[in-house]
């Protein structure tokens, strides 16, 4: 059973604490929490501590009670973390599949958050960060196999799972390890051009520009990393042959670390956290996350980001360099770089009251349509869309463009116009009935007398 049971049944027998023993000599691992089982329902149920221990101590513990010697246990919760020095080192095992579930739900809000702080003590020199990439092998008898040719690249030596109980993603398992050796080659070329937060931005713009269908594709991958000013060509020539009955050098060392040497252990699951060679057991959140950093700073030696409670007044300056990989329009001075406590953000500024739309990075425009003597004139398109073209003066680039219509904006002009015809009918109307009435007061006294002139001339 999952040991999330094991806990909550010592608890109903009475136990003020569990100890569960390994079967087998090796290094402790991590207890994780359960997803979407039915474990994850009484876990907030327990309330006693839980500890795993080696198996030589609890074949100790079992033999002591066994010859019915009184045993006492201590549990101290002491600092888990070394502090060698006064840089902080730890990585981040993570994964390049955003559409697998709440763990990958979890690991990309964790990347979204905690960016700023992380961008800010890796260029102040506090900490040295490394992310790395969990890969399997496929057996070479296997290696023929469809499941291994969706899943592999490099004949069979570095695959991810294809989940295929995620039917839209459009994407193999091949994709996913492709797309980790992307983001580990970028971090080695930016971390050589001594910008290694580059790795931060890189994997939240990807998430937000390369969605679905174009999530994994190259084109959009490239997009990004000239957005950030990072060279494509050396990242290509990192890559290399990923169809090549070879060893690729970056994949080979992301195998060899996830093997535990010492306390360290062995990486079995994702997302982990590794702080000065320790893994992390806590929450991946912003917050506690930073607590652990700083708790690994050497006494006395706390930098000023961790002896704040709030991290409100921390900018990341992002913007200053190369506009942060935004647009920016430089005759109106106006930019969609941001900075923020969670780092840059490309986001479409308001400007005067006047709102920018489109995707913060390649474009931004306002929607606003001002009509001048041309009419507007309405076509729909093959999506299903309806336009509205008209010739105006943009606020953003000072040349005449087309822009899209809203259709409700459409039908509320309609309704406008139509109102405003309607008035104009009516005060015409009312007008043309004055006129009719003045013209036969004027003309029936005259007719009359025609009337009778000519009536007498015919007598």
């Amino acid at each position: 059973c999952f040991f999330t049971l094991k806990a909550l049944n010592a608890q109903q027998a009475g136990a003020a604490a569990i100890l569960i023993a390994d079967d087998c000599n090796e290094p402790l691992i991590t207890l994780n929490t359960p997803e979407e089982t039915p474990a994850t329902g009484y876990v907030q149920d327990i309330a006693i501590p839980s500890a795993v221990i080696t198996k030589s101590l609890g074949d100790r513990i079992k033999e002591a009670l066994s010859n019915w010697d009184h045993v006492d246990i201590n549990l101290h919760w002491r600092e888990p973390l070394l502090r060698p020095d006064e840089l902080v080192e730890y990585e981040f095992w993570t994964n390049g599949d955003y559409e697998c579930g709440p763990t990958c739900d979890s690991q990309l809000e964790f990347i979204n958050n905690f960016k700023g702080a992380a961008q800010i003590l890796e260029q102040k020199g506090y900490t040295r960060f490394t992310p790395h990439y969990m890969t399997w092998y496929c057996p070479a008898s296997f290696i023929l196999a469809e499941q291994c040719k969706t899943q592999c690249i490099n004949h069979g030596r570095y695959c991810a799972p294809d989940l295929k109980h995620y039917p839209n993603r459009g994407y193999d398992g091949k994709d996913i390890v492709i797309q980790n050796l992307r983001q580990a080659c970028l971090f080695k070329v930016a971390n050589e051009s001594g910008k290694p937060w580059l790795w931060w931005d890189y994997v939240t713009d990807f998430a937000i520009r390369c969605k679905w269908i174009d999530k994994y594709t190259k084109e959009c991958a490239d997009k990004v990393i000239r957005s950030l000013g990072i060279d494509v060509t050396k990242i290509d020539d990192c890559i290399g042959d990923t169809e090549a009955d070879a060893q690729n050098p970056i994949l080979e060392a992301e195998q060899k670390a996830q093997i535990g040497e010492g306390n360290r252990g062995d990486v079995t699951m994702l997302p982990t956290l590794m702080i000065n060679n320790r893994q992390y057991r806590g929450k991946l959140e912003k917050g506690a996350v930073l607590k652990a950093i700083c708790a690994g700073f050497q006494d006395a030696t706390e930098q000023a980001i961790c002896l704040s409670e709030v991290l409100t007044d921390i900018e990341t300056n992002r913007c200053s360099e190369n506009n942060g990989g935004c647009w920016e329009d430089n005759i109106a001075n106006i930019t969609a770089c941001r900075d923020t406590i969670r780092g840059r953000v490309c986001e479409c500024p308001v400007v005067n009251g006047v709102k920018y739309y489109g995707d913060g990075y390649t474009h931004c425009e306002s929607k606003h349509v001002y009509l001048t003597r041309k009419k507007p004139s309405l076509q729909t398109r093959d999506s299903g869309y309806t336009y509205c073209e008209s010739k105006y003066i943009s606020l953003v680039k000072k040349k005449l463009s087309l822009q899209r219509c809203n259709p409700s904006e459409i039908v509320v002009w309609a309704i406008i116009l139509g109102l405003g015809v309607a008035g104009a009918a009516g005060y015409a109307y009312y007008k043309y009935k004055i006129l009719v009435r003045s013209l036969l007061r004027y003309l029936l006294p005259h007719r009359l007398k025609v009337l009778e002139c000519e009536v007498i001339f015919i007598c």
